[in-house]
């Protein structure tokens, strides 16, 4: 008796070896193989061409000209909890299926906001900076202070998984904790103490402002010059979502005027940034590239995540990350 053919699978990048052997035994594997390096336009187009299974990561753009250059696919998985680089309606009109990896990074990625607040509140980087030039002088009252985080009112815009882990942290630190979403969540507010504001008030009140939106049309720009003048002279702000959803040189322009004080980022309007970007001129920025999910178990898991999803689909099986 013939056994059926295995469905062909094809993988942006080479993923840790316990995500790449789940693949491998359900499916016909063919990958991009290279762990560094994003896979090029045309290798895309040409790998997808039989695929009837897509495993890709956030930096792929997976647009209507790639959906089109692939008539068996069946299911689009993606390593991330985003999905902004992917055409989901050119994925719909074909009945394709898309998965993402929820959960999995969570206290990873807040964990990382945390890390960005503290170190721009008390000048960390710079302080790295002074001891490298050996400009590390006599002590004085006034040498690198910065800013307090305990006690201080937290706002978090984008009250979901991660943005309510950011919250959850920081009762630890006794803060305040105001959130901004597209509707109020009552149980959050019950289970962590939290206000709904709206945007605006939520920027006049806070002294530490994270994002942690997701990008959409909507949310595309909503940090501009008017929203940084609403903030404190004291004030935070950190990005751990999507770059665009901040408009960069607005930022950049409201840093040099003292409002915000400092900011932490970890995602960028363009990825990667080079080494003129404005932002890099300023004393008072923590940056980071984009590794808001980078711990070893963390993207052990995601890698595994998606490939478990991609199996799911194909095979016919239930799977609870299915991007509705």
């Amino acid at each position: 008796m013939d056994m059926e053919p295995k469905p062909r699978i094809f993988v942006t990048r080479r993923l840790p070896e316990p995500a790449m052997a789940i693949l491998s035994a359900f499916g016909n594997v063919s990958l991009w193989d290279q762990v560094e390096t994003p896979i090029p336009r045309d290798e895309l187009l040409r790998g997808i061409a039989k695929a009837e299974g897509l495993l890709c990561l956030i930096t792929d753009r997976i647009d209507a000209e790639v959906i089109a250059a692939a008539p068996h696919l069946r299911a689009v998985s993606v390593m991330a909890v985003g999905y902004d680089n992917i055409d989901r309606t050119a994925l719909a009109a074909r009945g394709i299926t898309l998965t993402n990896t929820p959960d999995v990074l969570t206290e990873t990625t807040a964990d990382l906001a945390w890390a960005l607040m503290l170190a721009a509140a008390r000048r960390v980087v710079e302080g790295h900076r002074l001891i490298e030039r050996g400009e590390w002088g006599p002590w004085h009252p006034m040498q690198m202070v910065g800013q307090d985080i305990y006690g201080r009112v937290l706002g978090v815009v984008g009250a979901g998984r991660i943005g309510q882990a950011v919250l959850r942290r920081g009762r630890g630190f006794g803060m305040r904790l105001l959130y901004h979403n597209r509707r109020p969540n009552p149980s959050l507010e019950t289970e962590l103490g939290a206000s709904y504001r709206n945007l605006n008030d939520l920027l006049i009140e806070s002294d530490v402002v994270v994002v942690t939106a997701p990008l959409t049309p909507e949310t595309r720009g909503m940090f501009g010059a008017a929203q940084f003048a609403l903030m404190k002279p004291t004030s935070i702000f950190v990005n751990v979502a999507r770059g665009p959803l901040a408009r960069e040189d607005d930022l950049a322009a409201a840093l040099r005027a003292g409002r915000p004080w400092a900011a932490g980022l970890d995602v960028f309007e363009r990825e990667p940034i080079g080494p003129d970007h404005p932002l890099l001129t300023l004393p008072n920025v923590v940056l980071t590239p984009h590794i808001g999910s980078a711990s070893v178990a963390t993207r052990l898991r995601m890698a595994t995540l998606a490939a478990e999803n991609l199996v799911a689909v194909l095979s016919g099986q239930p799977t609870p990350n299915i991007v509705k």
